[in-house]
């Protein structure tokens, strides 16, 4: 039997989920390897050969580009900007780092002020104000070599709607430097902003070098195994191959997160829901998302590590609480919960292999939330180890080692409500309008507290819960973009303006599935909102669809007119269908009771724990759960 394989890499684990073509998912889990991800994944390989299935497909999420932005380990980097522009990295937006901190910095930007060199030219909306001339190209290019940059960005002003001083700029370098990469900022993000253009560009050649080393060993991990070459997950989504993944490095900042959100689409659309908040809680950190209308929604921008990648993403808001996340006291006596996280290597102090200090996953063992004497991936759990790790940081605190527990699963929960209401309430969601989905290793853990904090009263925990961002990662289809800067009132774009638009996007990029976004705002308003288009639109209906989504998205609408400032076409292959049939029996007990290993009833009352094949669930008192026929479980608040 033929499968699909996604394999995702997390902080602790590295997850494979593989469907056959009957449906039914088979799934393995093991340690993540920090050191190179790629190992973990020939890892998950070799325990998925049991099932002797067939590979026709490897969709793979990973972490390397987050990893590189947060440890600052990327690419050296040489920019060239316009003479009067070259402090864009450093001015931003002139926004504070923290509203009430005045000490706070943001993070530095990616290039060192000495590594930006200034080209003395300037293209505005309507003209060339100032020629790049041969003469100014081979000043620029001697500065430039003399440095000895491993990666070249230019990024011109305007370069967005006129992008030959660039083109010139850059085909000069790479004659010169025919070692380095050389990257033009309108190829990467051709939209207005300068700021958010020049830090985007600048991010992919910070990445890029890493990622095609990552991506050339993991393909021959894949290789040596008789396996295809694998595809890699998209911040926005979907999937592409490896040699195209090496080239827009930038795109996967959001890589494995984004599979998540994708699976849990799936699972909710089976399960006959449309609007859901989704918590994905993994070994070091917790992504919160949002599903409207059955599909995740996709924006523009946002930062990664206090960069700004102003390129398509799933909303995901990320958060340091994960199950290896360690509760420490500071220097004010508080007790504080990450977000230094002990990770794979050596893990909570359960696993047994050298943790010593309290996590997450130690707190729910104390408390008796998690039951079973393994968990998936092979991992032998010490509670006794989690005492008296938990224990010792209690003694610092003066409480025992239940109140420390719980404390620690209180403060952990606050950071992750907080995500919740941040992809909800900002964007003028109502939290009770929603259901929970709740997965990864620890989601079902907190998903009864997550769900009081922020006012839901229905929870979701899908089948194959520990796994499902692979899940998503196998069914999500190939997917790529185009886009192009418009700037254009609606009143200016007829019918035939924008079906050359449109069509000339479809040019670029082919796919079974077409589907076209305008990016539309009122004149002088400061952020766009996505609506759908068509070849046979005029600007008329594109108005009429930004107002009503306005309208929808913050409850008002302006007496004012409408402009597109971009659009862009996504061409994507069908994505697999999935039965989501439930494998073994899952066991329970009550929290006051030994697991007795029972067969579970179809209805659980809490205090309860459901001992999942990939995760643990816990019911907490006030609230019940039923299996669902297409797997997974359902849970409620008592009325």
């Amino acid at each position: 039997m033929t499968h699909a394989v996604g394999i995702d890499v997390g902080g602790t684990f590295t997850d494979l989920a593989a469907i056959g073509a009957d449906g039914i998912v088979v799934a393995r889990k093991v340690l993540s390897t920090p050191a190179d991800q790629s190992e973990g994944v020939g890892a998950a390989l070799d325990a998925y050969a049991a099932a002797a299935g067939t590979i026709a497909r490897i969709a793979h999420g990973t972490t390397v580009v987050t990893n590189l932005l947060l440890e600052r380990r990327g690419a050296r980097v040489v920019l060239c900007a316009t003479d009067g522009a070259t402090d864009l990295l450093e001015l931003r937006r002139q926004e504070r780092a923290s509203l009430y901190d005045l000490s706070a910095e943001h993070p530095a930007p990616l290039v060192a002020a000495d590594d930006v060199v200034a080209v003395r030219e300037r293209i505005e909306p309507d003209l060339v104000r100032v020629p790049l001339t041969d003469e100014e190209i081979s000043r620029v290019v001697a500065l430039v070599v003399a440095r000895a940059p491993q990666v070249v960005v230019v990024a011109l002003l305007h370069a967005y709607a006129d992008g030959t001083h660039e083109l010139r700029l850059a085909g000069a370098l790479r004659a010169a430097l025919p070692g380095a990469d050389v990257v033009c900022a309108h190829q990467v993000l051709p939209e207005i902003r300068e700021y958010e253009r020049t830090a985007t560009a600048v991010a992919e050649g910070y990445a890029r070098p890493a990622v095609a080393r990552y991506l050339d060993r993991l393909g021959k991990t894949v290789g040596e195994r008789g396996h295809p070459a694998p595809s890699v997950m998209t911040s926005g989504g979907g999937m592409r191959t490896a040699a195209e993944a090496a080239r827009a490095a930038a795109s996967l900042a959001l890589s494995g997160p984004a599979g998540g959100v994708v699976g849990a689409a799936a699972v909710l659309r089976a399960a006959g829901f449309d609007r859901a908040l989704t918590i994905d809680i993994g070994g070091t950190s917790a992504d919160a998302g949002l599903i409207l209308d059955g599909e995740p929604l996709v924006e523009s921008g946002g930062d990664v590590a206090g960069v700004p990648i102003a390129l398509p993403r799933v909303l995901v808001d990320t958060v340091s609480a994960g199950g290896g996340s360690v509760g420490w006291v500071d220097d004010g006596g508080a007790l504080r919960v990450g977000p230094r996280s002990a990770g794979a290597a050596p893990g909570p102090a359960a696993f047994g292999r050298g943790g010593t200090q309290p996590t997450l996953t130690d707190a729910n063992l104390v408390l008796g939330r998690i039951v079973a004497h393994r968990m998936s991936g092979g991992v032998q759990l010490d509670v006794d180890a989690a005492r008296r790790a938990v224990a010792a940081l209690g003694a610092q605190l003066g409480a025992d080692e239940t109140r420390t527990a719980q404390a620690i699963i209180n403060i952990a929960d606050a950071e992750m409500a907080r995500a919740l209401r941040r992809v909800s309430v900002d964007r003028g969601v109502d939290p009770r309008s929603c259901v929970l989905m709740a997965f990864g290793g620890g989601g079902p853990l907190h998903a009864c507290a997550l769900a009081d904090l922020i006012g839901a009263t229905r929870v979701l925990v899908p089948p194959h819960a520990g796994v499902l961002s692979a899940l998503g990662l196998a069914m999500a289809p190939e997917r790529r973009e185009a886009a192009v800067s418009v700037m254009e009132r609606v009143a200016a774009l007829d019918a035939s303006h924008v079906r050359a638009v449109t069509e000339a996007l479809a040019t670029q990029v082919e796919g079974a599935v077409r589907a076209w976004v305008a990016r539309t705002r009122y004149v002088g308003q400061g952020y766009e909102l996505d609506v759908p288009c068509a070849p046979g639109d005029d600007g008329a209906a594109i108005a009429d669809r930004f107002t009503a989504r306005h309208e929808a998205r913050y409850g008002f609408v302006l007496d004012r007119e409408v402009e597109v400032v971009a659009m862009r076409h996504t061409a994507s292959s069908q994505a697999e269908s999935v039965k989501f049939a439930r494998h073994g029996v899952p066991t329970w007990r009550d929290a006051s009771l030994v697991d007795d290993g029972s067969p579970c009833e179809a209805r659980v009352a809490g205090s309860a724990v459901i001992t999942l094949p990939d995760a643990t669930l816990f019911v907490a008192d006030g609230w019940t759960a039923r299996a669902l026929p297409v797997g997974g479980w359902l849970m409620e608040r008592a009325q």
